[in-house]
């Protein structure tokens, strides 16, 4: 009856398959489902001059922010809505 070798035939891979990281399958990317007009909570660089701006009027300065950014949106959808299709 032969005894099993002590020692695996590699060492090196052995000692890597016994250290290597399980790896786990990534989990798939799901977009979040947004209700319209909700907001939700980011973090922005914003200049100081356009911060004070907005904070001088005093309490309602992000809203303030947001409807300036919102009213930029619009203009923008508007102007792309009254552009031909075919420029050439």
């Amino acid at each position: 009856m032969a005894n099993p070798p002590r020692r695996p035939t590699n060492p090196m891979a052995a000692a890597e398959a016994a250290f290597k990281p399980a790896k786990k399958p990534a989990a798939p990317a799901r977009e979040t489902a947004a209700a319209p007009n909700v907001r939700e909570l980011v973090s922005i660089r914003i200049d100081r001059a356009v911060l004070d701006y907005f904070q001088g009027d005093g309490p309602g300065w992000q809203d303030r922010i947001n409807d300036a950014l919102r009213a930029m949106v619009e203009k923008r959808i508007a102007a792309e809505d009254d552009r031909p299709d075919d420029i050439t």
